[in-house]
């Protein structure tokens, strides 16, 4: 994939705007030996095949291997290419090849790194919306609204429309809008008021067909003033065929002026850079945070470090609570389970933070809701509550981990968190509760856990062991397992015939013949303490219900 212009256009940017840019840290410059104001003509993600030149590009290392050799070797094939620069991944912990620098050097190309928080899709529209800021014309009647924010560019076209202006993005927020007079209708009022464009508006444009013609029309849409709704112009805001948001010119105490469709027409080409940076302020915002959220639960990184990510002190007190969700066979219906839940994570504690894992949802609670006793807890319930009335949500079972002093050791939280869902799993699967239990603590369930714990302990002993009953475990699973399934039942019972033939839904003689084959074919003595003890960690370790 390549991006860019030849250089013929203006469709370019600098090194240095690109880094001046960058305020949110998506890329760090190691080494510019030809300085930073070398211009940069597109990107280039990955080799794109020996033929290809790369004049003047940035060359994105993606999917380069952590391999020194590879990196120099690679820098310098890029700028044998005729590249501007190359973006090495960023690895935590670990400091950029030498190999890489030295080549950089020598050939006299840029060398920066992309934050381990970032992906190369940051790296992409960062590189967009530098070029769409450096790229901005300043000779035409809206000179004064290249300078500043969004703010600036309302204002501005306000006064050069003469009317009322809002800037949206695709969700109908309000990013920015110009003063309201005392004239404006109570729609702008509203919306200007409550951040966003009222519900019942939106459903109304929906039903209209105006969103659209919004979305596929490239022009300004006019919309005559009906009763006290005053006359409107919209235009989407577009960059390379993507809707980036939105422009409305409402009249406000007076007619728009004559020229107010090309006021808003330029407007919104002035708009672009604006909602690119405000796209990727938030974009790169969710994954720092989701990166910092990840350090912390996993126990990696600068800890300190991604407490300050997220907003918190290191004294303040926290829990983990951790929904882990059996996918099933289609995609879809597993996404949308774990982003509902997400949401109502969010919905019922606004200051939690949530991470969504393949299968799993992580929700850190901070601060005085986790300090509370047992609220961990009834979140876990709350998110229970609510997941039982969303259908295709039967295999969901979310864990409550204790309250640590501090977000430095959320990780242990949560990692009982996780032994909690475990336990509910595994007490499921071994018939232990008269119905399936979908949400617990560590108090609910600590023997289990306990037990969870030891056998992880043991398993590398087991692993390493010989004798009848290896013999038996690796035989019997190999062949369907039922003769360890008996065994489990017969020994959670405990040696209780007719009990356990019970819960297998079997004839009481039918388990007495399969113990029978079991002390004659392998040598294994039921009777005896210590091997009744080594077979019920084998069964259990094989995970085998």
């Amino acid at each position: 994939m390549t991006s860019g212009t030849n250089g013929s256009g203006t469709d370019h940017v600098t090194l240095r705007q690109i880094l001046d840019h960058d305020e949110e840290g998506v890329l760090r410059l190691l080494l510019a030996p030809a300085g930073q104001d070398v211009t940069v003509l597109g990107v280039i993600i990955g080799d794109e095949g020996p033929g290809r030149a790369h004049a003047g590009r940035i060359v994105l290392a993606a999917g380069l291997p952590p391999d020194p050799a590879t990196a120099g070797t690679a820098v310098r094939e890029a700028a044998r290419r005729g590249a501007a620069a190359v973006v090495l991944r960023e690895q935590e912990g670990a400091p950029v090849p030498a190999e890489a620098r030295a080549a950089a050097g020598e050939c006299g190309i840029a060398l920066l790194v992309r934050a381990a928080w970032a992906d190369w899709d940051d790296a992409l529209a960062l590189l967009r919306s530098a070029t769409a800021f450096a790229t901005a014309g300043r000779d035409d009647l809206m000179a004064d609204a290249t300078t500043g924010g969004l703010a600036a560019l309302a204002s501005a076209t306000a006064r050069h429309c003469r009317g009322s202006i809002t800037v949206e993005d695709p969700q109908f927020r309000v990013l920015a809008h110009s003063a309201t007079g005392p004239d404006a209708d109570g729609l702008r009022r509203s919306t200007i008021l409550g951040g966003r464009v009222p519900d019942w508006r939106v459903a109304e444009l929906r039903r209209s067909g105006l969103l659209h013609t919004l979305r596929t029309s490239g022009d300004v849409i006019h919309r005559a003033a009906d009763g006290e709704t005053p006359e409107r112009l919209v235009v989407a805001v577009r960059s390379g065929g993507e809707t980036l948001g939105s422009l409305w010119a409402a009249a406000d105490g007076q007619r728009l002026s004559p020229d107010a469709a090309q006021v808003l027409r330029r407007a919104a080409a002035l708009a672009v850079p604006h909602l690119l940076r405000h796209r990727m302020r938030e974009s790169g915002t969710a994954r720092r945070e989701a990166h910092a959220l990840r350090g912390l639960l996993h126990g990696t990184g600068d800890r300190r470090a991604h407490l300050w990510s997220l907003g918190l002190a290191p004294d303040v007190p926290c829990a983990v609570v951790v929904g882990v969700l059996t996918p099933p066979d289609e995609r879809g219906p597993k996404d949308r389970t774990l982003e509902s839940l997400a949401l109502q994570a969010t919905a019922l504690r606004p200051a939690a933070r949530v991470l969504r894992e393949e299968d799993m949802v992580a929700v850190l609670l901070p601060g005085p809701e986790s300090g509370q006793p047992g609220d961990a807890l009834a979140l876990a319930r709350e998110l229970d509550t609510f997941a039982a009335r969303v259908p295709g949500t039967e295999s969901v079972r979310i864990g409550a981990g204790p309250t640590v002093g501090s977000g430095l050791d959320a990780s242990l939280s949560y990692a009982e968190a996780l032994l909690v869902v475990r336990a509910l799993r595994d007490r499921e699967g071994r018939g232990r509760d008269a119905r399936p239990v979908r949400s617990a603590g560590p108090d609910q369930v600590g023997a289990t856990v306990e037990a969870l714990r030891m056998l992880d302990a043991v398993r590398p002993v087991w692993e390493a062991g010989t004798g009848p009953v290896h013999e038996l475990i690796r035989a019997d699973l190999a062949a369907g397992g039922e003769l360890v399934r008996s065994l489990g039942a017969y020994l959670d019972t405990p040696g209780d015939v007719a009990a356990a033939a019970r819960r297998l839904t079997l004839h009481p003689n039918t388990l007495r013949y399969r113990l029978r084959r079991i002390r004659e074919r392998f040598g294994v003595d039921l009777d005896d303490p210590d091997t009744r003890l080594v077979l019920t960690l084998a069964v259990r370790l094989s995970g085998m219900p």
